[in-house]
């Protein structure tokens, strides 16, 4: 039930190398033989079919041919692997890009077993054996996609974009949480750690994105009815930040012998750090406390897009799950958040062209944390009175 710490596991080295298949193992890798898709394409079946003369490989999975190919070439030693032998139903075996473009289908449509399999013609016993098999690989190969700036010229970069918000300086990140929802038997007493807040069973995704939506930081595992501030005070984010090992970076100066440290920006759910800021709260705010606030929300909004995104692309954490396996499940929300930042990284543009909404937690209503940390009180006005121009030189 504990939080995926997926930044200390030891990723393993992969060579650059050509495939039985002609893939290459980088994102600028080779097409898909063109009679790959028109050869399964013409198995598909079901509800599909209804827009068979809208039927492209981009609709089916979100993504263009060169990133899928490049999936591929990252979980084809494990997808591949003996002893696993799954077939169609026909009993033709499943290649490797079949076996990849059922475990996306799985994720991205977020339908049952069942329908994913009479989709593709394969049982729901094959989808469910192949997409924790891709699960359990990308998890490793992957994770060099989602990891904390490494280099000061990259954290340069990051805060450069985010100051082009709304003019916030040294601003390292966006923090925000979403639920994903379950459907879990209320007979088991067990299952009462899950009912959050809004009296729904559910697990906690909280995650820090840079102005590009990428997912730098995720902690997933913790039941609903934790609320933000404690997941974060859980988190390896917290303990290093806390320990002076992240967010120390330079310092900016504001004003002659006034210096703002690195932090990032989360809503009125965390508490008041001198890394993290939150928005000023109650009534009757200052001018510039308004403004603050005007600049502040702005800036995490990236957060919150990146949540609603996430959920919108990868469906199988957007609706709620039936019964899942609740210690398999901060895995598979592991691979998803991968699978976003694989997507930005490669540049697709297949995404741009979908309408994505702000929303990504309906139902629930914004936490509340009254922790106010007094150095990061002081740190956060000066901040208010610089970007209102007040503040001396």
């Amino acid at each position: 039930m504990g939080p995926v710490k997926g930044l200390k596991r030891k990723r393993k080295a992969e060579g650059e190398k050509v495939g039985e298949n002609g893939f290459a193992t980088s994102p600028l890798s080779q097409p898909l033989p063109l009679d790959w898709w028109d050869d399964f394409s013409k198995r598909i079946t079901g509800p599909l079919l209804q827009s068979r003369l809208s039927l492209t490989f981009e609709s089916i999975f979100k993504i263009s041919r060169k990133t899928f190919n490049y999936i591929c070439s990252l979980v084809k030693e494990d997808m591949m692997a003996k002893p696993a032998n799954f077939c169609y139903s026909n009993g033709k075996p499943l290649s490797l890009n079949d076996r990849v473009a059922i475990a996306l289908r799985r994720l991205s449509s977020g339908e049952s077993l069942s329908t994913v399999g009479d989709s593709f013609r394969v049982n729901q016993s094959t989808v469910a054996q192949i997409t924790w098999k891709f699960v359990e690989s990308m998890e490793v190969r992957g994770l060099h996609h989602l990891q904390w700036p490494s280099t000061e010229a990259d954290m340069e970069e990051t805060k450069s974009s985010f100051q082009k918000i709304r003019g916030l300086p040294n601003c390292c990140g966006a923090i925000d949480t979403t639920h994903i929802s379950m459907c879990l038997s209320t007979m088991s007493t067990s299952n009462s750690v899950w009912i959050d807040h809004e009296k729904k069973h559910s697990m906690i995704l909280q995650a820090i994105v840079d102005p590009e939506m990428r997912f730098r930081d995720i902690i997933t595992g913790w039941p609903g009815s934790l609320s933000e501030s404690c997941v974060l005070q859980n988190s390896g984010f917290f303990k290093l930040s806390q320990e002076g090992k992240r967010l120390n970076g330079k310092k900016t100066e504001l004003s002659e012998g006034t210096y703002l440290r690195e932090y990032i920006v989360g809503d009125a759910g965390f508490p008041l750090l001198p890394w993290l800021l939150t928005p000023y709260q109650g009534k009757g705010l200052s001018d510039f406390h308004s403004e603050f606030n005007k600049r502040h929300s702005a800036t995490r909004m990236v957060a919150r897009r990146a949540l609603a995104r996430l959920k919108e692309m990868w469906r199988i954490i957007q609706g709620v799950m039936w019964r899942p396996d609740t210690n398999k499940l901060p895995r598979i929300i592991l691979v998803c958040c991968l699978l976003h930042n694989i997507v930005i990284d490669l540049e697709d543009g297949v995404e741009d062209e979908m309408s994505f909404s702000y929303k990504h937690d309906l139902g629930y209503r914004q936490q509340t944390c009254e922790f106010v940390d007094k150095t990061a009180f002081v740190q956060r006005e000066k901040l208010s009175r610089y970007l209102a121009g007040t503040l001396p030189l």
